[in-house]
């Protein structure tokens, strides 16, 4: 492998950005009532907002969730030792000086090797005519959202100033937030100068230069534009959610379960949430599906859904869009005129497969398109609009708009707010380089490359499907550059998941997986999706050599589980009840790939007309 991909450690790069802001946002006391004054970037366009709050309660536990989504860090923290390094040091005598070198020495540790944790970029606002959206990203990178107060939520005085800023938002502006009551007028002040004169000996300026790492960047608007193809969708009632959270609070994971939240989704019928490894069912109370086909998608990062718990009382109704198993998932929160939108990616930093699938459908090949800038100019106009409002005032077609309109939310020029199902036009920042967010290593760049048939290339010599495993690819990836081929091999299970590598490259010698997947890995991950995809357009057609569908239907007796799998002239079916340990199985042998390809799609039609749901990994 080249030099530059053999780094195991990769330091972490970021963009730079620089905010200043005329003082701290705050909560200002203004005789019997209060004003929410955030304070925006210096820096920037002026933005202005000024409105008193009709409903303060609803406004102050929407902003505290907005401020747990910020804050929100799943991730494995390491022991922090500094108080016990000062006890220690109490009991010699010099607890003064040692407290203060454990404490330093733990947040220079946090400044140099976790920059996410001590300090990301503050909330994102766009304030236009229909009102006003924030957007936050976790520290983790595994969570989205997007608050927006419409203007039916607040009665505007003044002008206001539309566009997008950053504002300060810290724990004393949270902890002040949670002190607006019901009984006091409050306001809500959003602008450079939100804090206003009436505040004697206000001279403070708050700068800041943030250093925000690419992959937190890249999450970020990823996962935003994530909700832009979102195909699958139902409405849930506020009381099903809390079925969850109250299951999930009641009952502790299990090592080594599933940890996940199956959506049953049948035509005509109210969908059903199924949490493991429980396999409790819980019916919901909303609307029937209405699409057309029946499926289960599972989805994770349920535990996350415990910071939507303040909003509950006030939501009217909540909306689950969907992508497919292990792909990002968003929930609408709507609470009349004031709306919460969550995104969860589905993946851990350690489940890296199902994170290549996401970029897979989010490619970043390209960082421009001729349509973007007129997308841009119309928007500047309009301030929201839809695909296909655009798509008629552009004259171009849908599919290059909606293409143009998906490099512009990765660039960070727009967003898609999911809510109301429209583009706005919301440039993050002047700092982004859409160019460095394009890959998140250098060895997903060279496995890129790799795919692309560019110093080298990528082979699948074989594909073996493992009852109860999953299915084991065998490649050659070769690299020009290094003069030779490297065999790789990888256990894919139903749920898209990486169960077993292995990798004859030296940097999977050296580090395994400790630091990520190596480019020989990555590249092989890649083609294997590209081969689903290509397959999944043929599916049916007289190509099909390869295939597995799952299928699942509940009755009386529990959930039916049915796997047909298509291997060349090999029809393998496995069927039983999902709580069995042992199913059971039959494997066929044809004399031609033909008769094998018909023998399982008539199995699967079969399925289909018996009211089995389609629960296929995506």
């Amino acid at each position: 492998m080249s030099e530059e991909a053999e780094v195991g450690a990769e330091e972490a790069s970021g963009t730079q950005v620089e905010l200043r802001y005329a003082g701290s946002s705050r909560v200002v006391d203004e005789g019997e009532g209060a004003r929410i004054a955030l304070v925006g970037d210096g820096g920037r366009a002026p933005v202005r907002l000024r409105a008193k709050i009709k409903r303060p309660l609803l406004v102050r536990e929407a902003l505290g969730a907005l401020y747990e989504v910020v804050r929100s860090d799943t991730r494995r923290a390491p022991k922090d030792r500094a108080a016990y390094l000062a006890h220690a040091s109490g009991r010699s005598g010099s607890s003064g000086a040692d407290l203060f070198q454990a404490q330093r020495e733990y947040f220079d540790w946090l400044a140099q090797n976790d920059s996410a944790a001590w300090l990301v970029l503050d909330p994102v606002v766009t304030v236009h005519p229909d009102g006003a959206v924030f957007e936050v990203f976790s520290k983790d990178e595994g969570s989205y959202a997007s608050l927006k107060i419409g203007t039916g939520a607040l009665e505007v005085s003044g002008e206001s100033s539309y566009g997008t800023t950053n504002i300060d938002f810290s724990q004393d502006l949270f902890d002040a937030v949670q002190r607006v009551r019901s009984y006091r007028e409050t306001e809500l002040a959003v602008g450079q100068d939100a804090v206003g004169l009436s505040v004697k000996g206000e001279a403070e300026v708050v700068e800041k230069r943030v250093e925000v790492p690419h992959s937190w960047l890249r999450g970020f608007l990823q996962v935003q534009a994530a909700a832009t193809l979102a195909p699958t969708s139902c409405t849930l009632a506020p009381i099903d959610l809390y079925n969850v959270l109250r299951q999930l609070r009641m009952n502790a994971d299990q090592k080594g379960s599933g940890r996940a939240i199956r959506v049953e989704l049948s035509p005509g019928e109210r969908p059903r949430l199924v949490l493991e490894p429980w396999e409790v069912v819980l019916e919901t109370h909303g609307e029937v599906y209405k699409g057309r086909t029946a499926q289960v998608v599972r989805i994770w990062g349920r535990r996350r859904l415990g910071m939507l718990r303040r909003l509950l009382p006030w939501a009217d109704s909540i909306e689950l869009h969907l992508l497919g198993t292990g792909l990002p998932s968003f929930y609408v929160v709507r609470c009349g005129d004031v709306s919460f939108t969550m995104g969860l990616t589905g993946f851990t930093a350690s489940n890296w497969s199902q994170a290549l699938n996401l970029d897979t459908l989010l490619p970043r090949t390209e960082h421009t398109h001729a349509l973007l800038g007129k997308a841009l100019a119309s928007l500047g106009e309009t301030w929201t609009a839809t695909a296909d409002e655009l798509t008629e005032a552009l004259g171009a077609s849908s599919k290059d708009v909606r293409t143009a309109l998906r490099l512009g939310c990765q660039n960070g020029q727009i967003m898609y707010d999911l809510e109301i199902g429209a583009y706005r036009l919301r440039p993050l920042s002047d700092a982004v380089d859409p160019d460095a967010l394009a890959f998140k290593n250098d060895r997903e760049r060279l496995a890129y490359d790799l795919l692309e048939g560019k110093g080298g290339g990528v082979e699948i010599l074989s594909e073996n499907r493992i009852q109860g495993v999953g299915t084991q690819y065998v490649g050659e990836v070769r690299v020009d550059a290094d003069r030779r081929e490297y065999r790789c091999e990888m256990t894919i299970d139903e749920e898209g998941r990486v169960k077993k590598v292995d990798d004859t490259s030296p940097f999977f010698a050296k580090h395994q997986l400790k630091e990520g997947p190596s480019a020989p890995l990555i590249a092989l991950r890649l083609k294997i999706a590209q081969v689903a995809r290509v397959r999944a357009s043929e599916r049916g057609a007289d190509t099909i050599t390869f295939e597995t569908r799952t299928y699942v239907r509940r009755d009386d007796r529990g959930e039916s589980v049915y796997q047909v799998s298509l291997e060349e002239r090999r029809l393998k079916v496995r069927w039983g009840l999902r709580a069995q340990e042992r199913m059971r199985s039959q494997n066929l042998m044809f004399s031609s790939i033909d008769d094998a390809r018909r023998a399982y799609m008539e199995r699967i039609g079969e399925l289909e007309s018996k009211g089995f749901m389609d629960a296929t990994a995506g």
